[in-house]
């Protein structure tokens, strides 16, 4: 088995088992989910792909199985499937424990971090991993903005963000330090914490976000 196919794994074990925990019921959420999944996944792949053959970055094939779609090794594919998935079933699982309360935010304000980020990849421009993710978390505040504000003043969201930092943390630490993924260091600022490019941080929150905004997004248009 691929070290990249094991982390596959061990990301989706424990939240596809307990999606049919009696209480939380998780499964009934499954359509949304693959909704989400399916628009939000297939633009992060594409965005995949080109960067790839770009050349921003790369995959060891010590840690891969060997079988190619589009140019993206199977795992970096199945990556874009559990990674939601257990996203999502974590904000699921935390709305269900936790009351929900409003923060008291003027939502209009999150206009000013969209204005930021996209200056933001705007001066780096050249950087392509810098400047595209800068675009896409902007997406995500003008998105919410626009189709989802309560989302932007939901405790439970901001709570799910701060909690999916600790699976990434430990899944990019093992991905950049083994290393499963290696970096262009012409594409990103250089910087890292650990062995993990700050990029990520910003990737990881607008992959987590644009996925549950999708998802609130589905759920409202079945109702």
């Amino acid at each position: 088995m691929s070290t990249y196919l094991l982390i596959n794994i061990l990301i989706i074990f424990f939240p596809l088992i307990l999606s049919f925990d009696k209480n939380l019921k998780f499964y009934r959420n499954v359509p949304h989910v693959l909704q989400s999944i399916a628009f939000i996944s297939t633009a992060y792949i594409i965005w995949d792909v080109i960067a790839t053959e770009r050349g921003d970055w790369a995959f060891n094939p010590e840690h891969l199985i060997g079988f190619y779609i589009l140019g993206l090794p199977i795992e970096e594919i199945l990556f874009f499937i559990t990674v939601p998935y257990s996203c999502i079933f974590i904000y699921e699982t935390v709305s269900f424990y936790i009351k929900e309360k409003k923060l008291n935010f003027n939502n209009k304000l999150f206009v000013i971090p969209s204005i930021l980020l996209v200056i933001l990849g705007t001066i780096f421009y050249d950087q392509n991993y810098t400047f595209t993710v800068s675009v896409f978390a902007s997406a995500f505040f003008i998105g919410a903005i626009l189709f989802n504000e309560s989302l932007l003043d939901s405790r439970n969201f901001w709570i799910t963000i701060l909690i999916g930092f600790i699976p990434f943390l430990i899944v990019n630490y093992f991905l950049t330090s083994i290393p499963v993924v290696t970096y262009n260091e012409a594409a990103f600022s250089g910087k890292r914490f650990i062995t993990i490019p700050y990029e990520d941080f910003l990737y990881s929150f607008s992959m987590i976000s644009l996925w549950i905004l999708f998802y609130e997004l589905a759920r409202e248009q079945k109702k």
